[in-house]
């Protein structure tokens, strides 16, 4: 694919400093980049590559300083390049419209038009699937579960009966959208499964990582709401909700009940206890131990996780702790001098 540089600039609004004629045949990264390639530079680190990158234009930000290279200057050199890349590279369809000889339909389902389902998918009886969906070989779908249009379910996920799944959704490979909550009441020395009657329901542009886990409720729902992302191998619990836009990293573990405001970010393998209220725009650090509940906008980080600048604090003083032992040590011991000099002049006083 050969696209002309001020073809692109007008994809994104921006504005070409340099030379108008060049043709764009690739994206690449600022170091890798050659040339015929457009690359970005968001982040200031990258900007020594601006004169030794081989690449034919550069996507900088309006305040990026001239450079002898041809520049596309936008508001945001990130998300320019992320729409120019979704125009560059149209993926080609790895699934054949319509149904696989091979799979297995239930009856009662209704299949939308354009919808492309792969070899050996197993959709349970009375379903419903939106248009334009793509459902990749080795899916599970259990009854009566409605999945909205143009969604991708990618190979090997499983929807287990009665969830519901809204338009434009990603569930990447092996995940699992409505297993069994952790529900046990332990009774005369053992435990006793406690039927997990509820559902899950994610709602419009929801994208789940490979080898995450969304646990159907004990009772009620558990909600991913519109435009959540969630990374690879996370678990929600039975009864969470999720609120809109908030962005999960991988292997985080949020116990049952608790709430997920709206445009929280969240760190990888952060932990969350059960039962708890994280409010809109907090921010969770990686690994962070969540035990209580957490205010709007606030940054904590660490475990038991409490606001950044209270544990950089301590961390600080953590630090310093080998000096403050070691001036402590030599306190003490010009405490016992001094002691043994006291008693030296109370014995020579007791003499007199």
């Amino acid at each position: 694919m050969t696209v002309r540089l001020i073809d692109i600039a007008s994809w994104v609004d921006a504005t070409i400093e340099g030379d108008e004629s060049v043709e764009i045949t690739g994206l690449a990264k600022i170091e890798e980049a050659q040339t015929g390639y457009l690359s970005f530079i968001a982040n200031p680190k990258y900007q020594k590559f601006i004169e030794t990158t081989n690449a034919s234009a550069v996507l900088v930000g309006k305040d990026f300083p001239s450079s002898s290279k041809t520049l596309l200057r936008t508001s945001d050199p990130y998300f320019s390049f992320l729409q120019i890349a979704r125009r560059f590279y149209q993926q080609a369809p790895q699934v054949e419209k319509g149904i696989h000889p091979t799979a297995i339909i239930g009856e009662g389902t209704r299949i939308g038009a354009d919808v492309a389902i792969g070899a050996y998918v197993v959709i349970g009886k009375n379903c419903e699937i939106g248009e334009g969906t793509v459902i990749f070989p080795l899916c599970f779908v259990g009854d009566r579960v409605r999945i909205g249009g143009d969604c991708l379910i990618y190979a090997h996920t499983s929807i287990r009966e009665d969830c519901r799944i809204g338009d434009r959704c990603i569930l990447h490979m092996g995940a699992v959208v409505g297993a069994d909550g952790f529900g046990f009441a332990f009774q005369n020395g053992r435990f006793h499964k406690l039927p997990q009657m509820g559902i899950v329901v994610l709602e419009n542009d929801v994208e789940i990582g490979a080898n995450t886990s969304i646990d159907r409720a004990t009772m009620g729902e558990t909600i991913i709401r519109e435009g959540v992302k969630l990374d690879n191998l996370i678990q929600v619990a039975h009864n969470v909700e999720i609120d809109q836009h908030t962005a999960i990293a991988a292997q985080a573990g949020i116990s049952g009940s608790t709430k997920i405001g709206k445009y929280v970010q969240i760190g990888g393998q952060a932990g969350f206890a059960g039962h708890l209220q994280v409010a809109d725009r907090a921010k969770i650090g990686a690994q962070a131990g969540v035990t209580k509940s957490v205010p709007a906008g606030e940054f904590v980080t660490g475990y038991p996780a409490r606001p950044f600048r209270v544990e950089m604090r301590e961390l600080a003083s953590l630090a310093r702790l080998p000096e403050m032992v070691k001036q402590m040590r030599e306190l003490e011991k010009r405490v016992i001098e001094l002691e043994h000099q006291i008693e030296e002049l109370n014995a020579r006083k007791t003499e007199k």
